[in-house]
């Protein structure tokens, strides 16, 4: 399993890399494919009816209406975040009634809210989240913000992984993610805020010291939360991972999960604090 992430790793990183660096259209695709895959998985983890849960096993191809009218709606938001927060609102504005639209006419009134609720809950948690993966590359700076909020939420995610696997013996959220424990937490947090202050100096992202350290506080406890979130989200449909997309790694939506806490949060930390 260790082999299996290093070596996924060492072709992905490299390849999320040079998306940040380019930037533009590039980039804004890439995270929109991602984002889709993603949403794909959110809907087959969450909806009893397509996976096997005996297995764990994922189908993600094989969406629901609701779920099918829902992605697009990610996908539609994530290139819309190209524009700016306000066309991402219109897009999660139409993407919502278009659901409303497709259930209307399926007219089926038994399912019908359940459904409409369980697909909201994708675009919010995977499209208006994720959106902010644009957002931040597109703000002054933008590139060093996007490689601050990724490279330290991967600090933050490894060294609690690598403690925990270490030193951790005390469970803190046995029933949502038994691997968690609370030497494995402070390891993460401890990684995290080292790391936005490391990368602050070596990156350009007009912080100030005082600005970093109030960040560096806040970062690894919003990468830790979105990390038990989408493990809720999982433990709820009855799976161990959002796919078996990415070897060693699980699916997109695994690799997403602290990343769609840290994104939004570096994104209006950048502009109510910093600009």
């Amino acid at each position: 399993m260790l082999a299996q992430r290093v070596a996924t790793a060492a072709v992905g990183i490299p390849l999320i890399l040079g998306a940040i660096l380019i930037g533009g259209a590039v980039y804004a695709i890439a995270v929109a494919v991602i984002l889709t895959i993603a949403a794909l998985e959110f809907y087959a983890a969450t909806d009893l009816v397509p996976h096997d849960s005996a297995s764990g096993a994922v189908r993600i191809f094989r969406p629901r209406l609701a779920a099918l009218v829902a992605t697009c709606g990610v996908a539609v938001t994530a290139l819309a975040a190209t524009e700016g927060l306000d066309y991402v609102t219109g897009a999660i504005a139409l993407s919502i009634a278009a659901v409303f639209l497709a259930l209307v006419l399926v007219a089926d009134p038994q399912t019908g809210l359940r459904d409409w609720q369980w697909a909201v809950a994708g675009i919010v948690y995977v499209a208006f989240l994720g959106a902010h993966l644009t957002l931040l590359r597109d703000l002054p700076e933008g590139e060093d913000w996007v490689l601050l909020a990724i490279l330290a939420t991967f600090a933050a995610d490894s060294f609690a992984y690598f403690t925990g696997k270490l030193w951790g013996k005390t469970q803190i959220t046995p029933r949502i993610s038994a691997g968690k424990t609370l030497e494995g937490t402070i390891g993460g947090y401890v990684a995290g805020f080292l790391a936005v202050f490391v990368l602050n100096a070596l990156l350009d992202t007009d912080m100030t010291l005082a600005e970093a350290f109030l960040l560096a506080w806040v970062f690894p406890a919003v990468a830790m939360l979105g990390d038990l979130a989408e493990s809720l989200i999982k433990r709820g449909g009855g799976v161990k991972d959002s796919s078996e997309l990415i070897p060693g790694h699980g699916g997109l939506l695994d690799r997403l999960d602290s990343p769609l806490f840290t994104f939004p949060l570096v994104f209006y930390f950048a502009i109510w604090v910093v600009y």
